[in-house]
């Protein structure tokens, strides 16, 4: 019988894995979101952009979010499928299994990239970007060249969990490292010596996501547990009705959020035109640019979340397709304790810094209106993170189990059902401030669903 890889992950002690393989994955997700979050921070800073360019990167943001919400489709649910056709030792499935995943990607990675460049004004329309003339013409420049570099984002995006699955999380987290870096680098070079503006942000991101791409692709050629073949390059859809339903909950995780950014800007923007402050044509673009801002902040955060959940899910399949429950199991109590103690700390951060957080992002250039509405959105909008980090982890957890459909259906209910209807509707009751409270009641309500079915999932994994 031929001898199975990666065993390692069957007999070392889970806190050693645990740290191995979620502080890359932390890093590289961390990494992956500084890439809109550091241009945000170099266009509120230029004092020709401001605001209006503060505004427009978040217009376009959750469309950034809508490629990535397809390649960790394509690479979550590939890199759990390899982890547990390893623990199974089943190799042909998963070498397949990740040639498939690369063909798959490029097409659909084309085929959006093509939607975006047809459909860019009502695509930007529908995420508020019409707050007035100056956001919008910064959004439409911006998000041009953003959709340039769609196809190298979303492969090495989706290569990089793979590359996990492989038994390498250091170099899958190194290549988003050098992409991330290379944006850090150039940005301040485009958008203030230059002069390039909003332009000049986004083709310092594309140069950046092309490095991580191509560090991908030779990693591909050199795979330690997997072996990729010419036989390994198709679709294999016989394969992909496997490993995609793996994914659903990283791509609903990410496209809800989309869902939910689309009600909020479009919220913000209905409700902020009717405020005696925010009427006024000069400050419109303020609440759009703060929101941003402090989605920015939760997305550093959930990345941590994210990035210590899905880091584990090599570590949960193989030992669930090798029928080491009890070592799923501890993990799971480590994972829900971690992800408690990051949306804690978190928590302090936004309640008792905001104004540091938000000189951050170029306060000092702009109304004290914008300072006082930052303050009070972070301190609501954040203010039940501890829930938010527990219920993803659970959330991703199940997916690493191979529990797709449940894990869909919490996804589904909080970023669908909670985040857009609740953003909708408390708007209507309190203003504006609906739209922050949207966020802390969609927490509250999903978590007393996830504490239920963490009780389930405990119970399923003490069954021999």
């Amino acid at each position: 019988m031929e001898k199975k890889s990666n065993t390692f992950l069957e007999t070392e002690p889970i806190g050693t894995l645990m740290r191995k393989y979620a502080v890359p994955c932390i890093i590289s997700l961390l990494v992956a979101a500084l890439y809109n979050i550091v241009d945000q921070i170099f266009i509120a800073n230029a004092d020709y952009l401001g605001s209006y360019g503060n505004a427009a990167n978040t217009v376009v943001f959750p469309l950034t979010v809508v490629a990535l919400s397809l390649a960790v489709m394509i690479g979550d649910g590939c890199c759990a499928f390899v982890s547990i056709s390893l623990g199974a030792n089943k190799k042909q499935d998963a070498h397949r299994s990740i040639g498939s995943a690369i063909v798959l990607c490029i097409i659909i990675s084309v085929i959006l990239t093509a939607v975006y460049l047809i459909f860019q004004e009502p695509i930007l329309t529908m995420f508020g970007g019409r707050v007035n003339e100056d956001t919008f013409h910064h959004a439409k420049e911006y998000f041009f060249w953003i959709t340039v570099g769609v196809p190298f984002y979303m492969f090495g995006q989706a290569m990089n969990p793979i590359i996990r699955s492989d038994g390498s999380p250091k170099f899958a987290m190194m290549c988003t490292l050098a992409g991330a870096l290379t944006n850090i680098i150039l940005d301040p070079i485009f958008i203030f010596i230059f002069k390039w503006g909003m332009m000049g942000a986004a083709v310092a991101t594309i140069l950046g996501q092309i490095l991580t791409a191509a560090a991908s692709v030779w990693y591909l050629f050199h795979m330690k547990a997997v072996k990729l073949e010419k036989s390994s390059l198709g679709l294999h859809l016989n394969l992909a009705k496997k490993y995609l339903p793996l994914g659903i909950c990283s791509f609903l995780s990410q496209i809800s959020l989309v869902a939910a950014m689309a009600a909020i800007q479009n919220m913000t923007l209905k409700y902020g035109a009717l405020d005696p402050i925010f009427g006024q044509a000069e400050y419109a673009q303020i609440p759009m640019a703060v929101l941003g801002i402090v989605m920015k902040f939760f997305q550093i955060v959930i990345s941590i979340a994210v990035g210590m959940s899905a880091g584990c899910i090599p570590i949960v399949g193989y030992n669930i397709g090798a029928g080491r429950k009890d070592r799923a199991g501890k993990l799971f109590t480590m994972l829900l304790i971690c992800e408690a103690a990051v949306g804690a700390a978190a928590l302090f951060i936004v309640e008792v810094f905001p104004h540091q957080l938000i000189g951050i992002f170029g306060a000092a250039n702009e109304s004290v209106y914008y300072t006082d509405f930052a303050v009070k959105c972070f301190r609501i909008y954040l203010c039940m993170m501890p829930l938010a980090t527990v219920n993803k982890a659970t959330f991703i957890y199940l997916q690493s189990l191979g529990k797709a459909f449940l894990s869909t259906m919490l996804s589904l209910i909080r970023e669908v059902v909670f985040g857009v209807g609740f953003a909708l509707i408390l708007p209507i009751f309190f203003g504006l401030n609906g739209v922050l409270y949207s966020m802390p009641v969609s927490d509250v309500l999903t978590f007393i669903i996830s504490a239920i079915v963490i009780a389930y999932t405990y119970k399923t994994l003490e069954r021999v």
